[in-house]
């Protein structure tokens, strides 16, 4: 139980795919305009992570080394081509909107890497653990920028949530009429991230700072 509470401690805070390891930065910045892209976008990716991660696991024993990173893009490319027709069938506004970066969620180096460092090493139950932690750390991250951005660029949260939900449009929470633009536009996705990123080191290093007097005391009682 403790090492599952630790996968999962790596997953979305550690080792976070976008905050730490700042992989699959392209659809972070692309599409969190809003909540519900980012929510799409983050729920495809885990999907897609959670699969080939058990896929890569469940045949990393005939998969020869020299071919095992095409081997990896095939998997990924199959489950990316399932996830859009879904999205299409069920989901046609949102397929719109978030456009090409569902079928280049098989270029996202977040995948891609875990297929290589852990799942080709690891059995299925872990590796769908993997991905599940990875995948969720790395949606919530897309939601919590997506939040932000909409909050702050458009005066609203939870808008248009009809392209997942379905029924008529809705405008969701409104706070002002008028938000900043500048936080739609590409600037303000560097912008958010960057806030992102600062405040996750910010974090750890008070945590650093308030357990460091007491490792140092514990040391001290040691000798």
């Amino acid at each position: 139980m403790s090492d599952l509470a630790e996968r999962f401690k790596n997953g979305l805070w550690r080792d976070n795919p976008g905050l730490v390891q700042l992989l699959g930065l392209c659809p972070l910045l692309a599409v969190t305009a809003s909540f519900v892209n980012g929510l799409g976008l983050g729920l495809a990716t885990l999907g897609v992570l959670v699969a080939s991660n058990a896929l890569v696991s469940a045949t990393r024993r005939w998969i020869q080394t020299e071919i095992r990173v095409p081997i990896y893009v095939v998997i990924i490319a199959s489950l990316v081509t399932c996830t859009e027709l879904v999205f299409k069938a069920w989901f046609p506004e949102l397929d719109r909107t978030l456009g090409i970066f569902i079928p280049l969620i098989v270029t996202n180096c977040a995948i891609v890497a875990r297929a290589e460092v852990f799942a080709s090493r690891n059995p299925v139950g872990a590796s769908i653990i993997d991905g599940l932690t990875m995948g969720l750390g790395f949606a919530l991250l897309l939601m919590a920028i997506g939040a932000f951005r909409e909050i702050i660029g458009q005066g609203s949260l939870f808008s248009r949530m009809d392209m997942l939900l379905g029924g008529e449009p809705v405008r969701g929470i409104v706070f002002v009429d008028q938000g900043w633009l500048l936080m739609l536009l590409p600037p303000g996705a560097f912008f958010c991230l960057a806030l992102a990123i600062a405040a996750k080191n910010a974090i750890d290093r008070r945590r650093y700072n308030v357990n460091a007097p007491t490792s140092r005391l514990a040391r001290r009682l040691d000798r």
